[in-house]
């Protein structure tokens, strides 16, 4: 109880003063608001466009390792570029191999994907991403639909003209109705769709996007392209553990099994490249790390001024009120009471500034910027109500020490 008669005190004696020097505390404070804006804006910022660059290579798959012949990050620099172009294809084979084969995957599937144009009466969507898919696709990537249903495992096997379609293409194809059993034409065959995915909307980038998709089963993709050597390049892909543990774990048996099913011998380099999608994430978190530092830096230089200013606020407090503090201490105000009501009053100062910087911050996550919604996230408000808590003690310490140890009869004596 004492602990909190004291803290209801020295909020007391903190608001008394700042509302006593409304000015002067306002003034005090635009440092601490101009840093906390600054930094919180900064992170926000950071945080929003990270969470939507990463959102656009979604199509990519999570915890998914794919067969290639170019790593993502292109060939090495001591490597020449036409020892991947001799690199085999991906094989149907090779898929069939791995799915009987591997133990760490949740699943494996292959895939092949060319640009074409959709057709349905007289209207038409080009540029749409036409992909031929194996039945285990679904346990690789996320298939979301809106309407309609996946394939069957017979219906792929068969090679079946049926497809899944993307939002946008639908309402192009099919506007204002829905196109659940309607025909569309794919290079001149017929296909009857049977579902349609979820809308994603824009990202940042003009990555492919599931609205502007269509899937068919992979029979039927190969009855319109050709796919191998010469031909359009499939992808085998497979799904690994959550955890990093199973991940490294699938990637060391994907790698054994391929050179076995390929023939290679113990002295021959691997001839195939595993990709994980982590890696672009990855990529992008380390230049958005750099870019928060950033923030920190310019963040920084404001909040270093306004713990200054608050510095200097409170010296000058504990200067008009010394008189006071020799009265409480002889009537037998201990040393803590004091410091702690003075702390109180320069952590309050900078919760002010930090808190009014965050609110800034709010109201600007308000503004639309094209695709990017900005979100003011919980931590980002933890953290700027942190960081400006840890100004005022900074700040606050040193002329709080000072008035704790004052000579009582030497305060009272003070005019």
């Amino acid at each position: 109880m004492l602990f909190f008669r004291l803290t209801w005190e020295s909020f007391l004696f903190a608001f008394s003063a700042l509302k006593s020097n409304l000015t002067r505390t306002i003034l005090s404070l635009l440092g601490v608001t101009v840093g906390i804006f600054a930094i919180i804006a900064v992170f926000t910022l950071v945080d929003s466009l990270e969470n939507n660059i990463k959102s656009s290579f979604s199509f990519l798959g999570t915890n998914v390792i794919r067969v290639d012949r170019f790593p993502f990050d292109g060939p090495p620099q001591n490597r020449p570029w036409w020892e991947y172009i001799r690199r085999p294809y991906s094989t149907v084979s090779e898929y069939r191999f791995l799915e009987e084969n591997l133990q760490n995957a949740e699943g494996v599937t292959i895939s092949a994907s060319a640009r074409t144009t959709i057709q349905a009466g007289s209207n038409a969507y080009e540029g749409t991403q036409l992909s031929g898919v194996a039945y285990t696709y679904q346990d690789v990537y996320d298939v979301a639909l809106e309407e309609g249903r996946y394939f069957t495992e017979v219906e792929v096997g068969g090679a079946r003209n049926l497809a899944l379609i993307g939002k946008k293409v639908a309402n192009t194809l099919y506007p204002n109705q829905s196109i659940i059993g309607k025909e569309i034409k794919i290079r001149g065959l017929k296909f009857i769709v049977i579902g349609v995915f979820e809308e994603e909307g824009e990202g940042l980038f003009e990555l492919p996007s599931k609205d502007e998709a269509c899937l068919i089963p992979y029979g039927a993709f190969n009855k319109m392209f050709f796919t191998g050597r010469n031909g359009i390049e499939p992808t085998i892909a497979a799904k690994g553990m959550e955890d990093d543990i199973g991940l490294v774990a699938l990637e060391n048996e994907m790698i054994g099994l391929l050179r076995a099913k390929r023939g290679l011998k113990p002295t021959v380099e691997d001839n195939f490249t595993l990709n994980k999608t982590e890696f672009i994430q990855n990529t992008i978190g380390s230049v958005f790390d750099v870019i928060s530092s950033a923030g920190w830096v310019i963040g920084g230089f404001s909040i270093l001024v306004g713990g200054f200013g608050i510095a200097n606020i409170m010296f000058v407090s504990v200067r008009e009120r010394t008189n006071i503090i020799g009265i409480q201490k002889s009537l037998g105000a201990k040393n803590y009471f004091i410091l702690f009501q003075f702390l109180f009053e320069a952590v309050c100062l900078s919760l002010i500034g930090g808190g009014t910087g965050i609110i800034l911050v709010y109201l600007l996550s308000f503004i639309q910027l094209g695709t990017l919604d900005l979100v003011l996230s919980i931590q980002n408000i933890i953290l700027g109500l942190g960081v400006s808590s840890i100004i005022g003690v900074v700040s606050g310490i040193v002329p709080a020490t000072l008035a704790a140890r004052m000579d009582p009869v030497e305060a009272i004596r003070t005019t």
